[in-house]
């Protein structure tokens, strides 16, 4: 936010010092896509409904068509989530009868107790990925598909477009329900236990927003969004865009390109563009144009040795204390997935062993060794590192599971003497190792490492060529795009 300022100071700047007559024009450039993990440019066809197209040197998914209607479909399941979130707010999730008292959970009874319990800061993140982001997100959604409705896009249709897949991660509705199930395996020997219909309404909510993004193509509404005739570049200047279709042959060199982090809009430049320079916005969505992220290594290498920094307390101290008639034991992370074990639970004490000890480790393990190869400039393994680091951002957040757990045991079990359970420093630790591995995946970039290693110089082939592996589904088709060599090794230029 602070860069857009700037520029917006520079450009005004700079409008009343020079005229501000058009020149030095680029192209957006049409038929081809940057792989996000990668960094090839290669040619994407026009695809059928129920296609995808990946990426032929990494398998990264490029584009892929809904085969539901643009608004209709992700309209309706928006519409039911909205519905859900609204009606959750004000119901309950579970009961607890101990001996004849009973205390009643919702959402905002677990953040309310940890800041009662002076783990303010926790209580706020839980609320903020389970409570505020879930609204935030159907919100935005809802204005978006209204936008993208009107006969002419407005202006703010792209800009929410662009937040929505930033903020759509941290909307953890399917984590928590994880969570409440973990909860109420460890509340059922305990007491009576009586679900709310708030627990059915977090279930058919989950459901509802993973239809809303499994019926939504984003890529239709890019399509839909007329490109500006000019461009504002970092020093005020403006640009003529040009418009130019790689289906014809003719390609500009990969290091003139890049690409836009928000729509994917590729843009060819009439000099070589640096790394990580403010090239200026984009003309489609008005986001800031950079070819890489900046600060990438520095950034993803420090939030890394935090993380770790926190992970032996996390796994070592307390996250919590049950306490019965006056007795009890503090419980770590491994001692509470022992005993969903010795109680039977074996498959879900499988699953909080694997979110909250297994996935953290996997993603410090894993960062550590695409860092160590981006600065090495190694080609070693680059197409799985590439896949793990797919699989690192989509489940970095399920290691949530254990503090939205507690964050409902110390709002239910609030008995006095009879039983009490209360937070412990270990959680606040595990909360800070998920959040910061979770911000160094993000900032981390994958092209670094394809670029270190001296393999992001050409463009993949023509995407007549383009062809169904029999190994597809039929119900969803494949579009691989060619290479003589789809290894680690640079393909030949188009």
């Amino acid at each position: 936010m602070s860069d857009r300022f700037h520029k917006r100071l520079w450009r005004n700047a700079v409008s009343f010092s020079r005229s501000q007559e058009p020149h030095a024009s680029i192209h957006a450039v049409e038929g081809l896509r940057e792989c996000p993990t990668c960094g090839l440019f290669q040619h994407v066809p026009r695809l059928k409904p129920g296609h995808l197209a990946e990426c032929l040197r990494c398998g990264c998914q490029l584009a892929r068509r809904r085969r539901t209607s643009l608004i209709g479909a992700p309209a309706a399941f928006c519409i039911t989530s909205a519905a859900l979130y609204v009606t959750l707010l004000i119901s309950s999730l579970m009961t607890l009868n101990v001996y004849g008292r009973e205390n009643t959970v919702s959402l905002m009874s677990g953040p309310i107790e940890l800041g009662h319990q002076g783990y303010g800061a926790i209580g706020v993140l839980v609320a903020l990925v389970t409570i505020l982001m879930p609204g935030v997100i159907i919100g935005l959604m809802a204005a978006i598909l209204f936008g993208a409705s009107r006969p002419q896009m407005p202006d703010w249709t792209p800009r929410l477009l662009t937040w929505y897949d930033r903020l759509r991660g941290w909307s953890m509705v399917e984590v928590y329900v994880l969570g409440v199930l973990v909860a109420y395996t460890k509340l059922v020997d305990l007491a009576l236990v009586i679900l709310q219909p708030g627990v059915y309404l977090l279930g058919g909510l989950m459901l509802s927003m993973a239809a809303v993004d499994s019926t939504f193509d984003a890529e239709r509404i890019w399509r839909s969004r007329d490109i500006r005739s000019q461009l504002d570049d970092h020093q005020g200047h403006l640009l003529d865009v040009a418009h130019l279709d790689a289906r014809n042959g003719v390609i500009p060199p990969v290091e003139n390109m890049l690409s836009c982090h928000a729509c994917n809009l590729v843009l060819a430049f009439d000099h070589t563009v640096p790394q990580e320079q403010d090239m200026g916005d984009c003309p489609r969505c008005g986001q800031i144009l950079r070819r890489r992220k900046p600060q990438s290594l520095a950034s993803a290498t420090c939030l890394l040795v935090a993380g770790v920094v926190f992970y032996l307390p996390a796994n070592l101290l307390p996250v919590m204390t049950y306490t019965k008639v006056g007795h009890g034991a503090p419980s770590t992370i491994i001692s509470g997935v022992i005993e969903l074990w010795q109680a039977g639970m074996i498959p879900l004490s499988l699953l909080v062993l694997f979110a909250s000890i297994t996935v953290p480790v996997l993603k410090i393990v894993a960062l550590t060794i695409m860092i160590i190869s981006t600065r090495l400039g190694g080609r070693w393994q680059l197409r799985h590192l590439a896949k793990l680091y797919r699989l690192v951002v989509i489940i970095g957040r399920w290691s949530m599971i254990d503090v939205f757990m507690i964050s409902i045991l110390v709002a239910v079990v609030h008995f006095g003497f009879l039983a009490n359970v209360t937070a412990d420093p270990g959680m606040v630790c595990f909360a800070l190792v998920v959040i910061l591995t979770i911000f160094a995946a993000e900032l981390f970039d994958p092209r670094g490492m394809w670029d270190a290693a001296g393999l992001n110089g050409a463009v993949a082939g023509p995407a007549a060529d383009t062809r169904e592996p029999e190994t597809s589904s039929p119900s969803d088709p494949v579009l691989h795009l060619p290479s003589s060599d789809p290894t680690d090794m640079e393909p030949g230029r188009a």
